[in-house]
């Protein structure tokens, strides 16, 4: 099928910051597109082809969507999967499979895959609610502490929380949850693996995460991680285990912790270009939102390998602000070499809401880091209200 210039229509579920960066590389191929978003303001609205607003949880409005185009692809995990089995049990390409999406899109049975298939994770265990979870804790089958999470609709941090006594149970919401064994780590680690329907598969480099201790959000992502060579390898060997075990095609970005003693176990995974992968615009040979387009149209995969050291700067709304958003000192930080920032187009702030990015290059990782911290220090994501009182 011819896909440049062409009729050929590739749907995507989702607008967001992912959606808008994945239609860069549409626009550079000049691949029609269509987009699916509940926001009229979604930032992808304007780099598409043509623009549709509606629910992506409903049947009907996915659907008739999936209808127009010839593959469908998502930049998110919540859309409504019963639309895409119908539409894929009518011939139409869906890449991830909704079979997949199902294991991936509830925590819970995400979860159950791993023990099912060995591949290494945190012990963890099941409630339908919240009631049955109270119960648990108890009757001291649960001890403290432990890490609580929401099995679906959690999203960048939220839906996650340390519960470290039982007061700290009170305010969780009344949903199906899991809890997670606390474990000691030295890193969080993750691996971006690229498969496509012929088979052909590549890893990204090893990325290492540092996280917000409040906001529980990745703050920097670090290529390569700075880990020795047989602990990345390791890595690298497990995340092609759960891609092989997923039986995905597109992006698996697999999210794992590097315990003290070196083991590595799977945290959890997105099948979609992720927040660990955004480094790759400017660092690698070929971006992760490029080659999850090469690998949903089953084109040859490119090169993965990191051109140069990158590191990746969350740019989330301050605390305290809520409103039209402004971003100060960005005309400061376009004038360091190898900083480069990325907007995401969300109009409104609030408090630790993802609303861009920054890539740092440079051919040495210590140097980057330090302007990354630099960066960090000097951007502001503020509101053009007065600060809300603390």
């Amino acid at each position: 099928m011819n896909y440049f210039s062409s009729d050929f229509k590739l749907g995507i579920l989702g607008g967001g910051q992912l959606g808008k960066m994945l239609l860069s590389d549409t626009r550079k191929f000049d691949i029609q597109t269509y987009v699916l978003d509940p926001s009229d303001e979604a930032p992808g609205k304007y780099a598409c082809n043509k623009f549709f607003q509606g629910d992506l949880m409903d049947f009907d409005t996915v659907y008739s969507f999936g209808k127009l185009v010839d593959v469908l692809t998502f930049e998110i995990e919540l859309v409504n999967i019963a639309a895409l089995e119908k539409l894929e049990n009518e011939g139409l390409k869906v890449y991830p499979s909704p079979k997949t999406l199902k294991l991936i899109q509830n925590k819970g049975i995400q979860k159950d895959f791993y023990a099912k298939n060995n591949i290494p994770t945190a012990g963890f265990r099941r409630f339908p609610d919240k009631n049955t979870f109270q119960e648990a804790v108890t009757a001291n089958e649960i001890l403290f502490p432990f890490i609580w999470k929401c099995t679906e609709f959690g999203y960048d941090g939220n839906g996650v929380k340390v519960v470290r006594q039982a007061e700290d149970i009170q305010n969780l919401p009344d949903v199906e949850c899991i809890s997670e064994d606390m474990i000691p780590f030295k890193n969080e680690l993750a691996v971006i693996v690229c498969r496509n329907p012929s088979a052909e598969i590549k890893t990204y480099p090893v990325v290492e995460m540092e996280f917000h201790p409040e906001a529980n959000q990745v703050e920097y992502v670090i290529c390569p991680a700075r880990i020795d060579e047989k602990v990345a390898e390791k890595a690298c060997a497990v995340a092609l285990e759960v891609s092989r075990k997923f039986e995905h095609v597109g992006l698996l970005a697999v999210e794992m912790f590097q315990t003290e003693n070196d083991e590595i176990l799977v945290n959890e995974v997105a099948p979609r270009p992720h927040n660990s992968g955004h480094y790759s615009i400017e660092a690698s040979y070929t971006s992760q939102f490029e080659n999850h387009i090469r690998a949903i149209l089953d084109l040859p995969l490119g090169n993965t390998d990191s051109k140069v050291a990158g590191i990746m700067v969350n740019l989330v709304g301050e605390e305290g602000h809520s409103g039209n958003v402004v971003y100060q000192n960005i005309d400061t930080i376009l004038g360091w070499n190898g900083v480069t920032p990325h907007i995401y187009g969300k109009k409104q702030t609030r408090p630790f809401r993802k609303m861009g990015h920054v890539t740092i290059v440079n051919d040495d990782i210590s140097e980057a880091r330090k302007i990354a911290e630099q960066v960090k220090n000097t951007i502001r994501v503020i509101s053009d209200q007065n600060p809300e009182p603390k």
